[in-house]
Formats: C-alpha cells, structure tokens, sequence
C-alpha cells in the first residue's frame, strides 16, 4: 500500500535552464527530513515533458541511491503513446522503484479498449502501477464503467492518483474501491475532503515547499485529531491556493526561490509567473508560521 505523503518532486533549474543538482541534493534531503512517505520523480511537477530522455536517466541516477532505502520512490513513466509507456517502464526499472505512476493518454482521448490495452501492456513489465487520473489535463475523464473494467482487468494497479474535482466521481470511487487498492489525494486543496473519504495519502506539488505541514495534517488526521488537523490545513490553505495561481510548477518554484530553494527557472512553454502573483506570494511568505516550510 501507499500511504503517507508523498512530495510530487520539482526538477530545480539554474537560470542557465540547466538541472541544478546541489539544489536537488538539498532538496531531497529536506523533505527527508520532513519525513515523507516517499516521491514522485519525474511527474508533472518535474516537468517531465520538457525533460531529455538523457536528463531522466541523469536524474533518476542521482535521486534514487539517496532515496532508496530511507522513502519510497514512484517514477512517472506515462505518456499518451504506448509503446513509449512501456518503453519509459521498462527503463524505470532499473531503478528498482516501489510503483510507477501512468497518467491517462492526453489529447489522443483513448476509447475504453484502448485504454485497457494500454495500461496492460505498461502492467505486463511488473511493476506496481498507479494510475493517474487528471481530466483536468488529459481531457479524458473516466466513466465509472470503465474505471472499473481497468481495475478488474489490470491487477497490477495498486492505486488511483486522483485529480477530479467532480466530488460525486471522487465519492464513488473512494466508496468502490479505498479499502482495495491506495487511492491518493491528487488535489492539494481537496486533502481533508480526500481524507474523510479514506484516502490512503496524497501526492502532492505544493509538498516541495511545505512538506512538513502535510506530513502533521495526515499525521493529526490518522490519530483521530481530526480539528487539529484541519486547523493546520486552514492555516495552510492560502499558500496551497497561491501555488496554482499559475500552472504548476511555475508559483511552487517561485516559492522554493524565496525561500533559499535555488531559482524560480521553469522551461518553456512554461514561463515566469506574473509580478502580480509573485508580490501575492510575497506578501503569504512573509505572514506565514515558517514552521510550514522544508529547511
């Protein structure tokens, strides 16, 4: 099972476009020392898109050895063309991860045979799979029938990484399906709601900035505290809420910049978020319990 928290890892950037790995370093360990469950490397938060497949393995050969052992490790290996699925799995492999995590094909909006196809042929290499269901992204949103042929036809997939905030579709699955399999919370400002609906944990981007906060609020939560738990989620939620007044990773970089993280450096077709947004920023930064963040 997957449990806990786990941070959707951001890919720092020099202001050269480069991957910084002295920043990566720091990073992983801060969040170690936040006590993450584990991380998901080379997600939507990494950029993945706009990464190399040299930069992958490059990443993938620093991350893994000073994780491996101390948090669980996901790699993102989904794409919207099988054959390079199954080609990014296999490759993942070699890094011995705990689970992959395969996002539904974008833009080509697969009809229910295909996506079963799909997902079996990612399954066949053995590896625990979840499944990433971001309709707000893929433009594809599962129906409850095919959700279900997936998960009775894919043994495989040990999780649904869910990010619709159709809350009647949520409340379904999570009823279907939270005792059999690790259904994580893929929306940072729905985790309470998530929680209450026996998710296991959630995948999160804003987890690069204030890991230990979601480590406390799933903490309070398990132990029965649940008004404390979200009295720190309320304390929390305008900088969750401030990390996608962008696209994401664009104000979770901005944050790790100001708060001694390397730069705000994203890649395009991402650019530099608006000065609007960043004096938004500024001003939650600078309010805030600085116990919220990594160090």
């Amino acid at each position: 099972m997957f449990t806990g928290v786990y941070t959707a890892l951001a890919t720092p950037f020099t202001k050269q476009g480069q991957v910084d790995y002295p920043v990566l370093e720091r990073l992983i360990q801060a969040q170690l020392a936040a006590r993450i469950e584990g991380f998901v490397l080379l997600g939507t938060t990494a950029e993945a898109a706009t990464l190399s497949a040299e930069e992958k393995t490059e990443i993938l050969r620093f991350c893994t050895p000073r994780i491996k052992g101390r948090a669980k490790i996901i790699i993102g290996t989904g794409t919207n063309d099988t054959a390079s699925t199954v080609q990014n799995t296999r490759a993942a492999l070699a890094f011995d991860p705990d689970g992959v995590l395969i996002v539904t094909p974008y833009y080509n909006k697969p009809n229910p045979n295909g996506l079963v196809a799909h997902y079996k042929q990612a399954a066949a290499l053995g590896v625990p799979v979840i499944l990433y269901h971001i309709p707000g992204r893929t433009g594809l949103k599962l129906s409850a029938e095919t959700l279900d042929r997936l998960l009775n036809e894919v043994p495989q997939i040990a999780g649904v990484k869910e990010s619709d905030y159709d809350m009647a579709h949520v409340t379904d699955t999570a009823v279907k399906y939270s005792r059999k399999l690790s259904y994580l919370c893929g929306n940072d400002d729905l985790f309470p709601q998530y929680l209450a609906l026996n998710s296991s944990g959630i995948i999160s981007a804003a987890a690069n900035v204030s890991a230990p906060a979601f480590v406390q609020i799933y903490k309070l939560f398990q132990e029965g505290r649940t008004k404390e738990s979200f009295a720190l989620f309320a304390q929390l939620y305008p900088l969750i809420k401030a990390c996608y007044l962008e696209t994401n990773p664009t104000c979770v970089k901005y944050m790790l910049s100001k708060i001694g993280f390397g730069t705000e450096a994203v890649r395009l077709p991402l650019g530099e978020i608006s000065t609007e947004n960043k004096q938004k920023i500024d001003r939650l930064l600078q309010t805030a319990d600085k116990n919220l963040f990594i160090k």
